[in-house]
């Protein structure tokens, strides 16, 4: 993720131990009895990856729990974001003072069904694929950039957005991607000043889709 991201976002990437590494008392409350394994060792990972992007800005070790809805809960003056897939997790921080909000994604890179690209991909971003070079799947380039147009959408307004709700553009040669939220969802914040346009990078190789994005503060 450090590719993808300004020097004013801490990133820390999992390494083997945090898989398994310690949580604080307040994260530990956050996982049910009933927690399957790799629920466990994601959200693991997570908040351990989380401590030391926070740690690189200079924050003491503080929990990060988990919301309601599972949404990370961030110490005051910190904005963060984290993402996991198979094999891979990864947390960003950075003080609210220089980021507004700060979105991060990486999914497994492979092929999706129709049926789920049906449920990701606009109309107009499918008409875009076949004009994109071979070799990448550009509907999981999209799906994992909805995914961080969600995380920096979401600290800000506090509701969900649909897969349906961005329209996603890509520029392969420039590595990045231009996001524009629906006007509906818009005009039906409950915030004065929602995010209409988010852009961010990305980057793929065989194993894995990588997306990230930041909000600057106006």
């Amino acid at each position: 993720m450090r590719d993808l991201l300004p020097p004013s976002v801490a990133v820390a990437v999992a390494g083997p131990a945090d898989w398994t590494g310690e949580l604080l008392p307040a994260e530990r409350a956050c996982l049910s009895e009933r927690a399957v394994e790799s629920r466990r060792r994601d959200f693991t990972a997570g908040r351990v990856c989380a401590r030391r992007a926070m740690a690189t800005l200079g924050v003491s070790p503080v929990p990060v729990p988990a919301a309601a809805d599972r949404s990370p809960v961030w110490p005051a003056g910190v904005v963060g974001a984290i993402t996991h897939t198979r094999d891979y997790c990864a947390a960003v921080a950075a003080r609210g003072a220089e980021v507004r909000s700060v979105g991060i994604d990486a999914e497994r890179h492979k092929e999706l069904n129709s049926g789920v690209r049906r449920l990701i991909c606009l109309p107009e971003e499918e008409d875009r694929f076949a004009r994109l070079p071979a070799g990448t799947s550009w509907p999981a380039v999209v799906f994992s950039a909805k995914e961080t147009i969600y995380k920096v959408w979401h600290p800000i307004v506090g509701t969900w957005l649909d897969f349906h709700d961005a329209l996603v553009e890509l520029d392969p040669d420039a590595g990045t991607f231009t996001a524009r939220i629906t006007p509906a969802r818009i005009d039906a914040a409950p915030v004065a000043d929602p995010p209409a346009l988010v852009t961010g990078r990305f980057s793929v190789d065989d194993a894995l889709v990588r997306t990230a994005a930041v909000l600057l503060p106006r």
